[in-house]
């Protein structure tokens, strides 16, 4: 089985979110289940010199843009097993950033057309084109409509991978004949059409064979109004052919017993340790002092869909009646930074905000803390909360999307479930969900019960590549 793996980022080369580390991690694990997978990205800039000097050039060519013709080179890297393709064309791409330009629909379907384009001069022909978000979504447009007078091209079977259905590369309508140089009957039959203007993902979602999204609960959530972002209708006439599957961790990349990041490394049979990153942080941070003071943590973008509308509401309230610690890590809307801000000054010696980005001072944060908030209004599939489980932190989520499909609510009478979750996107919800936490971590054995059920979960690649590869399966045997 050969599939063709197409992302706009990947772990190393580039990353802005959580797609580069997804496309940097399920090609490894799939490799472990037998799968013939390569990887193709837009040769970015930015990406590190130690690799790009090390690639080896495969093509020069030109490529139809519309009424223009382009400049279009491959180049190739091998790393770990994995080949990696990179389409080349620095007015294109060797730009300051990825994303945000005016020409942002014409670098894109650029790049979709030439890995069609480019696949005759590859040594690999795939059975499967697994391709992610919109960057990569008229990948099954143009399939479908430039190459099925080409054999080579009919047997191909695509899966489009929604990681995240807010952001739609959404263009003016004058990109179907300026860039696309596509017929208009292909937006007026509305497969393009999105509210007068050119919508790609959309076009990824009909052309596509199967589609996938991140999580079982969020595969069913797209489907409603709420969280459809106007494309509701389209995914419920798609159903049938529409997949959940939870996104994994890099279980070698965050691992408390060997992660360099860490003032104590631990695992599960040496989780007392923790407490000593606790201890660490609190010095670090200027926090009094103390091993058994509870610290909730939160590591977020700082944007309204994390739920921070409900911090803002409570978090006051929690800090004067509780005694706890609040450490919280991120950068985004001002209004946030600012407010987390003054919550610090409002509760010096009890709140530490750090309103800046910084790997390292991440993981030590879910080293050191107890629970991990995190009460999004949507989320797809989220990775703080695997991570938090992984290092023993709990969370205290909202039951949406990922985070439901992750974490289950914690019974004292069982002694299952690995967190806390509330349901409604209520403020006061949220409160008590973290009180139960609280109250939970005043026993002490209890709570070793419950951070021995998160650190035993396992959401490692290994489960969700198995899943993606009999999806490929059912897919070719259609």
């Amino acid at each position: 089985m050969k599939v063709l793996y197409v992302a706009s980022e990947v772990v190393p080369f580039a990353k802005t979110g959580g797609l580069a580390d997804v496309a940097g991690s399920l090609p490894q694990a799939l490799k472990e289940e037998n799968v013939d997978i390569r990887v193709i990205m837009p040769k970015f800039g930015k990406i590190d010199p130690k690799y790009t000097n090390a690639m080896e050039h495969v093509y020069d060519g030109e490529l139809d843009v519309a009424w223009r013709k382009k400049y279009v080179g491959l180049d190739k890297y091998e790393k770990d097993g994995i080949t990696y393709y990179f389409v080349d064309n620095q007015e294109y791409f060797g730009r300051e950033g990825f994303y945000g330009y005016d020409d942002d629909a014409e670098r894109f379907s650029f790049f979709c057309r030439a890995v069609l384009n480019l696949l005759p001069v590859m040594d690999f022909w795939p059975d499967v084109i697994h391709t992610n978000d919109w960057h990569a979504g008229l990948v099954n447009v143009l399939l479908k409509l430039e190459h099925m007078d080409d054999e080579r091209y009919r047997d191909i079977r695509t899966l489009y991978t929604i990681h995240n259905l807010k952001y739609q590369g959404v263009f003016p309508k004058e990109v179907m004949s300026d860039v696309l140089g596509l017929d208009w009957k292909y937006f007026n039959n509305g497969d393009l059409e999105f509210y007068d203007a050119v919508n790609f993902m959309k076009g990824g979602i009909i052309y596509a064979d199967y589609i996938s999204t991140v999580s079982k609960t969020y595969a069913q959530e797209i489907q409603y109004e709420y969280f459809g972002e106007n494309l509701d209708g389209l995914l419920r006439s798609r159903q049938d052919t529409l997949f959940g599957i939870v996104n994994g961790l890099d279980y070698n990349v965050y691992n408390p017993a060997t992660d360099n990041n860490l003032f104590e490394t631990y695992d599960i049979d040496s989780r007392d340790r923790k407490a000593d990153n606790k201890t660490e942080l609190q010095n670090l941070l200027g926090l009094p002092n103390n091993r058994r003071t509870p610290m909730v943590a939160l590591v977020s973008r700082l944007v309204a869909a994390k739920g921070l509308d409900l911090i803002v509401r409570m978090m006051d309230e929690i800090l004067q009646h509780e005694d706890i610690q609040f450490v919280m890590l991120g950068t985004g809307d001002r209004e946030y930074e600012e407010w987390f801000k003054g919550l610090e000054w409002r509760f010096p010696n009890k709140v530490s905000a750090n309103i800046k980005f910084s790997n390292e001072l991440a993981q030590r944060i879910y080293a050191a803390a107890d629970i991990f908030l995190m009460p999004s209004d949507y989320e797809p599939c989220g990775i703080g909360q695997l991570i938090a489980l992984r290092y023993g932190a709990i969370p205290v989520v909202r039951e949406t999307g990922g985070l439901k499909d992750t974490v289950q609510q914690y019974d004292k009478y069982t002694n299952e479930g690995n967190g806390f979750v509330f349901g409604d996107y209520n403020a006061h919800e949220m409160m008590y969900a973290l009180k139960r936490a609280l109250s939970a971590y005043e026993n002490f054995e209890e709570w070793q019960h419950i951070v021995a059920n998160a650190m035993n979960t396992d959401y490692s690649w290994k489960n969700s590549a198995k899943e993606y590869k009999e999806l490929y399966q059912q897919l070719l045997e259609e």
